[in-house]
């Protein structure tokens, strides 16, 4: 088994506008640094300029009322030191996380930068792209920074995926001590973002990464994208907030109170 990976960042791509094709603009930055993509190899690009590239730029005034057009579900809030609110939501997307993906630094005064409509689509499109064009099976993933519950800090996470297994499901198989796995399941679709993003930085201005040796999880572009790691808020332990579920349940607890006194029947 190859236990190497190799991960760098690709250098030359410019600031990316409105109708900007990415592939192209990949592989003029490939062909600048002097290399090339082989079989198996994964691009790990920042949503950012898959965003820009899309235009998915609106003008906001106000970045909350760009967040609260975003926004599906409010999951928590908290107070900032500095007096300001953060919103926990779940955006139209699914994805649970601060802000709801709406991203005011890079852009221009008075404009914001909205996730993509389809990250998984756009995952594809530059997929296919690129293995036409250059002749190699590549991956891609769209990666896209967020916080984790009880850790802070962020981190780089898939948001599209194409051509690239963002699971590698090791149920059935048996550990060191010969036991059976039954659960274990890791997101190595999440762990390639994150690969990416040590080499990517957020200063560098290096959008894409490529991340050699883990080509046995590049398959064919119809696998399932980056949507499928996002679990069904019916399925979440942590639905909401811990003073959003006080608050729903003393007012749940009020009702029926206030119900009990007046003798009505609560079933």
């Amino acid at each position: 088994m190859n236990n190497r990976v190799l991960v760098w960042a690709l250098a030359g791509i410019p600031e990316v506008k409105p109708g900007y094709d990415l592939a192209l603009l990949i592989e003029d930055a490939l062909h600048a640094d002097g290399g090339l993509l082989v079989d198996g190899d994964i691009l790990v690009v920042t949503s950012k300029i898959v965003s820009k590239a899309e235009g998915r730029i609106v003008q906001a005034a106000d970045r909350e009322d760009a967040i609260t057009a975003e926004t599906v579900r409010v999951v928590a809030t908290g107070t900032r030191p500095d007096g300001g609110v953060t919103r926990i939501v779940q955006n139209r997307l699914g994805i649970v996380g601060a802000a709801a993906g709406v991203d005011s630094s890079n852009t221009e005064e008075g404009t914001v930068l909205l996730l993509p409509l389809d990250p998984d689509a756009s995952a594809r499109v530059l997929a296919g792209e690129l293995r036409r064009s250059l002749g190699v099976r590549v991956g891609v993933v769209i990666s896209d920074t967020l916080g984790r519950p009880w850790r802070d800090g962020q981190t780089d996470v898939a948001i599209g995926a194409a051509g690239v297994r963002v699971f590698d499901k090791l149920q059935g198989l048996r550990d060191s001590a010969g036991r059976t796995m039954t659960v274990t399941q890791p997101c190595v679709g999440d762990e390639l973002a994150a690969a990416g993003d040590l080499v990517k930085g957020k200063l560098s201005r290096s959008p894409v990464a490529v991340v050699r040796g883990m080509g046995r999880l590049v398959g064919e572009l119809d696998l399932p994208g980056a949507a499928s790691i996002v679990r069904d808020a019916k399925r979440d332990l942590f639905r909401i907030g811990t003073d959003e579920a006080h608050r729903a349940g003393y007012e749940e607890g009020f009702a029926a109170g206030y119900a009990a006194g007046r003798g009505e029947d609560q079933r």
